[in-house]
């Protein structure tokens, strides 16, 4: 039985094998020096057990990686840009993520086991493999949205490295198919900040000062959104983080549908505690006042500073989707509705006692949360520039039970 290997390394530490078999079968299995390693540090809480112990019986899979390795790739547009540069079908997981497997979200990085280069040159489709990776960008930022790692130089501008890989910042060039995206990512990742939510540091740039881009891409007009990645430290070295696709075990395409918010709030509160449900329920506040229907469970994730205990990442994604396209819910269900209209203090109180979350704690943060960000959405001028969005964000606020509530009060 003919077999391709790839050795999969956490902290450049090898924990595990991909293994590709005859008949397009993936199969995971881990190290027995990680298995037997009881400080080993975490992977994915997707491999542990209601009791706390390692899953180390990982169901084979067809064509595609386990969901843990299937959601480091990205999707959509991104996915058929980078499987081009690197000749390789979007559609064979295993080979995209040797591609790009040098530069993933979190500490999780791909090497080529000893016997895997011979094997693999006797692959009809791959067999000029070494020549076709040399150009490709080789790194995989999970989503659909065309983005780029990159590297800050000396003289503080941007450059996106010749392979694609080691940068500690993220590059998100405008969409083609809706106006002012990175401009308005910006305005809502620096409302959410001046309101108190955990926010990576940002900015917004012309794409003409981005040294590195593909030539395909470097005709751009405009600015692009740029953040600081999250999973990485100021040395360059990882921080373990996970999404909870990845958390659930459930492939990207599930991302709205096969989870909701309570088994996130559950999973935060089991792992992190009673201070990120906090900073969780300031998130789902101001996602339904900016009118954000995009919040599944990839634009929620998990990080492992010191590599073993989970907490809540820091916000990302956070876009005013309404002014695009008027969908008035939210991405998950909350309870058993997604209507942001009828977003309510009961709702909220509901929600939590069926979480189990104190409801002091998420009515307080509630309040808070909304307090504060109709003064700054009072006071600020961070939407003049973009009078569509805001003019659409001004007749969702009205819309809000939650806020006409709230509003009484003040």
């Amino acid at each position: 039985m003919t077999e391709h290997i790839l050795n999969v390394l956490l902290h450049k530490r090898p924990v595990g094998t991909l293994v590709l078999l005859t008949g397009e079968q993936n199969l995971f299995a881990f190290n027995d020096d990680y298995i037997n390693d009881l400080k080993r540090p975490t992977v994915s809480l997707s491999f542990k057990s209601v009791m706390g112990d390692l899953i180390t019986d990982v169901k084979a899979t067809r064509t595609r990686l386990p969901p843990f390795f299937s959601n480091l790739l990205p999707e959509g547009p991104m996915r058929k840009y980078l499987a081009k540069r690197a000749n390789v079908n979007e559609n064979r997981e295993f080979f995209l993520i040797q591609a790009l497997g040098q530069d993933l979200p979190g500490a999780i990085s791909i090497q080529e086991s000893g016997s895997y280069n011979n094997l693999l040159q006797k692959h009809a489709e791959q067999k000029e493999i070494d020549a076709q990776f040399k150009g490709a960008l080789r790194f995989s930022l999970a989503g659909v949205q065309l983005k780029f790692s990159a590297v800050q130089e000396a003289t503080g501008g941007l450059t996106i490295p010749a392979q694609g890989s080691g940068g500690s910042w993220i590059v998100k060039l405008p969409s083609t198919s809706f106006d002012a995206v990175p401009e308005n990512e910006f305005a809502m990742m620096r409302l959410a900040g001046m309101i108190g939510m955990n926010v990576p540091e940002i900015r917004l740039i012309p794409i003409r000062t981005i040294s590195g881009l593909p030539d395909e891409m470097r005709a751009m007009k405009g600015n692009a959104f740029v953040i600081r990645r999250f999973d990485r430290n100021e040395d360059g070295s990882a921080v373990h983080m996970e999404d909870f696709a990845q958390v659930f075990g459930l492939y990207p395409e599930k991302k709205y549908d096969r989870a909701n918010y309570r088994n996130i709030a559950e999973v935060i509160l089991a792992e992190s505690g009673l201070h990120d449900i906090a900073e969780f329920v300031r998130r789902l506040v101001f996602n339904t006042l900016i009118g954000n229907a995009d919040m599944h469970l990839k634009n929620w994730s998990l990080i492992y500073p010191d590599c073993r205990q989970a907490v809540l990442a820091p916000a990302y994604d956070l876009v005013s989707t309404i002014p695009y396209i008027k969908d008035a819910n939210t991405a998950l269900k909350l309870g058993k509705s997604r209507d942001m209209e009828g977003l309510s203090m009961d709702r909220l109180s509901d929600f939590a006692a069926g979480a189990r979350l104190p409801q002091k704690l998420v009515l307080d943060t509630t309040r808070e949360t909304v307090e504060r960000f109709m003064d700054a959405w009072e006071n600020g001028v961070y939407l003049d520039k973009l009078p569509f969005v805001r003019d659409a964000m001004k007749e969702h606020l009205k819309t809000i039970r939650l806020v006409k509530e709230l509003a009484m009060n003040r």
